[in-house]
């Protein structure tokens, strides 16, 4: 759509359509962040991110599963629940 030039003279209706335009553009930019800041769309935008991040973490760009990085993640977990468990037996004992 062209705008016209400041200098060009415009007739009623075309400054009336013009301005009722610009209010529908400006609605739906409204409507849209809206729902942008919505928490429940926050949220699925931030689980979706995990997402990605966590299949592009632990599979190679074709899809196969790095079997090495799950790995380190298990063993990683695991040392941390053993270091809860010994906290929570040292916490009993006192």
């Amino acid at each position: 759509m062209s705008e016209p030039s400041p200098t060009a003279a415009q007739t009623p209706a075309q400054i009336e359509a013009e301005i009722e335009a610009t209010r529908v553009r400006l609605a739906g930019t409204v409507d849209e962040l809206a729902t942008r800041v919505q928490p429940k769309e926050i949220a699925r935008r931030s689980a979706e991110d995990a997402k990605a991040k966590l299949q592009a973490a632990t599979h190679t760009d074709d899809g196969r599963l790095r079997t090495e990085r799950v790995a380190a993640v298990g063993a990683a977990a695991g040392l941390l629940a053993a270091l809860a468990g010994l906290r929570a037996l040292r916490r009993r004992r006192r």
